[in-house]
């Protein structure tokens, strides 16, 4: 087992090292002159993002001191991010390149064909050693007599170089039309490069400004047909994958509680994913959700990550900021059953949902919604006769074009959905993993508006 994991840690890390070779040659090999500055430093970013971005990740899995994750966190994750962006801008480039190219050699002087693109150095090197090839050519052999030269006569008349009798010099000397290719070859690799890094510091800059100001708030409307009259108008907070963790702490769970609070619901569900660390860590991040405001109270139930960070901690903690874990349990409110189960990542702990725990026994002929992290875990609650399921896990796909990713992985990605007679919400969730950046994917608490067809 730890030889099949080696080789695929391996495996990994030749991949990550063939496409940062790739980045390297594109935004700095073929963008600069070498030996140059811009080359030494174009070359440690690129070496020093890869580093960052897989020690963070091996210090957070390894649980590495707290404020050495926090340390690498900030700079390796966001490089996770930024290196996504800078793949797909410089593959974008590609078909962008020889158009660029065609058209600036119409509007460049016809040149003979190059047949290679040598650096500057390299022109001169070659124009130098053909300059001294021709010179050795059309110099006098050692064996033949030396012809004196003319002292008088139109012979000894020469005109200046620069002189009008001298004539236009040779339009290019031999080496000019390399030289000449490989200097638009540089000017288009320029553009391009320029216009990929900037795509991407621009695309990566603006969604982790979307994460750091906090999530928005959605409001959908689910009708129930179990619903009473009564609660007709019942409103649930739902939120998913807030990821507290080395990037994202108190401050952030702070605007996520203000967010909530303001939107005044009746109940407030946390599907899973609060956390990337243990409560000795993560605790003082937590604190604020002992704020949270509800006539009928805060509800959790885990997420995978919290089976990466301690859940039977997490659970005692969330239950002492005064949130209802519901591990596998439900609780009858006034007008319907609420029930969670714990997330799948809780099997290898002997930990993982129980269906007919939380649901079984129950009166069938009251409306039951069911708090479960994945959106897989619909198949079983359509078994069960649920009515309505709120789940994250997904973030939407959180960095374009993850959502199709997701999509692979998740009978639904984002939104309201039925499966048979069972309706499936999913949140796109408040926070991020991993780079705290998300694009396509803006972050959202959704409030949950449930309506009575009897009213």
């Amino acid at each position: 087992m730890v030889i099949v994991f080696v080789l695929v840690a391996l495996a990994v890390l030749a991949v990550v090292a063939g496409l940062h070779r790739y980045l390297w040659r594109r935004l700095v090999r073929d963008t600069t002159r070498r030996r140059g500055p811009a080359r030494r430093v174009g070359t440690v970013v690129l070496v020093a993002g890869p580093t960052l971005m897989i020690t963070a990740l091996v210090a957070e899995r390894a649980g590495a001191p707290f404020w050495l994750q926090r340390t690498l966190a900030w700079p390796g994750f966001l490089w996770m991010a930024l290196w996504l962006y800078l793949m797909l801008a410089v593959v974008a480039g590609e078909a962008v390149r020889p158009l660029l190219r065609r058209l600036i050699e119409k509007r460049a002087p016809a040149r003979a064909p190059a047949a290679e693109e040598p650096e500057p150095e390299t022109a001169s090197v070659a124009a130098s050693a053909e300059g001294a090839a021709r010179d050795d050519a059309n110099a006098p052999s050692a064996s033949a007599p030396r012809a004196a030269a003319p002292t008088s006569g139109p012979a000894a008349v020469r005109p200046a170089p620069d002189s009008p009798a001298a004539g236009p010099p040779a339009p290019y000397s031999s080496a000019t039309p390399e030289t000449a290719d490989f200097t638009r070859r540089l000017f288009v690799s320029r553009v391009v490069g320029g216009a990929a890094a900037t795509a991407a510091v621009v695309t990566v800059g603006y969604g982790t400004y979307g994460v750091l100001r906090g999530p928005s708030v959605k409001r959908v409307t689910v009708p129930l047909a179990k619903l009473p009259r009564s609660a007709h108008g019942f409103r649930i907070a739902v939120v998913s994958d807030i990821h507290l963790g080395p990037v994202l702490g108190r401050g952030f769970a702070q605007k996520v509680v203000d967010t909530i609070n303001a939107t005044q619901p009746d109940l407030i569900a946390v599907v899973g994913d609060l956390v990337d660390g243990s409560v000795q860590d993560l605790g003082p991040a937590a604190a604020p959700l002992a704020r949270l405001s509800a006539r009928h109270g805060a509800y959790f139930v885990t997420g995978n990550h919290e089976y990466f960070s301690g859940a039977a901690q997490w659970v005692e903690e969330v239950r002492r900021l005064g949130l209802h874990p519901l591990e596998n349990a439900r609780t009858e409110l006034p007008a319907f059953d609420l029930a969670g189960v714990n997330d799948l990542a809780g099997e290898s702990e002997g930990q993982g949902p129980d269906f007919a725990r939380a649901l079984g026994d129950r009166d069938t002929s009251r409306a039951v919604v069911l708090l479960a992290h994945q959106p897989v875990q619909v198949h079983e609650a359509v078994k069960h006769h649920v009515d309505l399921q709120l789940s994250g896990h997904t973030h939407g796909g959180q960095l374009w074009p993850g959502n199709f990713v997701a999509a692979a992985a998740n009978p639904t990605v984002v939104g309201l959905d039925r499966y048979g007679d069972t309706q499936l919400y999913v949140s796109r969730g408040a926070g991020a993993w991993g780079p705290p950046t998300r694009v396509g994917a803006p972050s959202d608490i959704t409030v949950i508006e449930l309506a009575s067809r009897q009213a």
